[in-house]
């Protein structure tokens, strides 16, 4: 397969129905959950497959989050089993039930343990799901998988996305892929935000864990488009070894990469969203501090909206910035603020700031704020995206 290269120095492969890693395969379908749309996706390898996963901290999670945190608590997976269009949350003992009775159906139909399924839905939330239709279309699964079909798979986890959001890369003779899928109700913490990584490398289960927790920090921990954390928040890997072993730091530059490249995707997809922000938030004392100031910047709605408006008030970053709790070392006549190359701040307004010139530079696809605390050595960056009307409507009107 011919690669290309990507802005970010990853070989990419192109995409097509094609493309997978060695001894997995998928099958897509419409089982009419919410409209005639892709709404199910199963994600199949071959042989068990070391496994690792991070989901929500949201209190209010979906029964599948209750079932998935048993099933991969061994490191061992054979499937991902994905529903969109309702998040089987807040559904109760019938949630679980119904959520458990897919699993016994596609495990008997793969001829896999019940704890080797990963299940996850999302969409919206408090409502049973469909099971007579749920029912009727588990049927013969196995027969219908196919290799490759992962640009398919994409679109059937998508709820309010605009675009499948997809990469694949070769490492040395292995491959990895990933998917994901996000729009609305997204400021994850894992620890509504779902992503599947498969690979064919061959890679110990506990290297395999801390590389994919260390991932997942620096990348879909990172956005937030509305501040609200979803109750069903996964993301998880498979790598079933068939293709061998492979560099472990080429492999987690690549894993690193394509998790950001995925996770900017997601802001950038945000609902309504007409730009995707950039925040940089560098001499910090540590992470930590780095990472909440960052957000409180990309969290602000007076920011999104301005960012929207193409108006440069970069007085609301300040705001931002002073308002952060607990972080009363932050000193005002340390810090500095710049929007892309076009510094504002030093310790205090710049002189001569062309105004004309920093909203041409709001009318960009992507905004980049830098913020400098003047602290320590330590930096984070983020994504989100602006508030639009566009969004407005979308979520004034979601159920119904």
């Amino acid at each position: 397969m011919r690669s290309i290269k990507d802005d970010n120095k990853i070989l990419y492969l192109p995409i097509s129905s094609s493309v997978t890693p060695r001894g997995f395969s998928t099958y897509s379908t419409n089982l009419g959950i919410k409209d005639q749309t892709l709404d199910f996706t199963v994600i199949y390898s071959d042989v068990p497959a070391k496994a690792a996963a991070v989901f929500t901290q949201n209190h209010f999670c979906g029964s599948p989050i209750s079932v998935g945190k048993e099933n991969v608590a061994d490191g061992v997976l054979q499937c991902f089993m994905v529903n969109s269009k309702n998040a089987n949350v807040a559904t109760g003992d019938q949630g679980i039930a119904n959520v458990k009775e897919m699993i016994h159906v596609l495990s008997e139909d793969l001829n896999i343990p019940f704890s080797n399924i990963l299940p996850s839905s999302t969409g919206i939330i408090g409502h049973q799901l469909p099971m007579e239709k749920i029912r009727s279309g588990l049927i013969e699964i196995k027969d219908k998988l196919k290799p490759g079909g992962f640009d398919t798979a994409a679109k059937a986890i998508m709820t309010t996305d605009t675009f499948p959001k997809i990469r694949a890369c070769k490492i040395g003779d292995t491959t990895l892929l990933g998917i994901a899928k996000g729009s609305g109700m997204i400021e994850p913490n894992m620890a509504t935000l779902l992503a599947y990584f498969v690979t064919d490398a061959d890679i110990p289960s506990a290297i395999l864990t801390e590389i994919f927790r260390k991932s997942v920090n620096h990348s879909f921990n990172m956005v937030s488009i509305d501040t609200d954390t979803s109750t069903s928040d996964t993301a998880a890997i498979m790598a079933n070894g068939l293709a061998g072993r492979v560099n472990l730091q080429e492999f987690e530059n690549a894993l690193m990469t394509m998790s950001v490249d995925l996770a900017k995707e997601i802001a950038k997809d945000g609902e309504g969203a007409t730009k995707l922000l950039e925040v940089t938030v560098t001499d910090a004392e540590n992470f930590i501090q780095a990472k909440q100031v960052a957000k409180s910047i990309v969290n602000s709605p007076l920011i999104k909206t301005a960012a929207f408006g193409a108006d440069p008030n970069w007085g609301r970053v300040a705001m931002a910035i002073g308002k952060c709790e607990g972080e009363k070392n932050i000193d005002p006549d340390k810090v500095s603020i710049s929007f892309g190359p076009l510094e504002v701040y030093k310790g205090k307004p710049l002189k001569n700031i062309n105004l004309a010139e920093l909203k041409k530079y709001f009318f960009q696809e992507t905004i980049d704020i830098q913020v400098s605390l003047g602290l320590g050595n330590s930096q984070a960056t983020v994504w989100g995206c602006d508030f639009t009307y566009d969004y407005i409507r979308i979520n004034g009107k979601y159920t119904t």
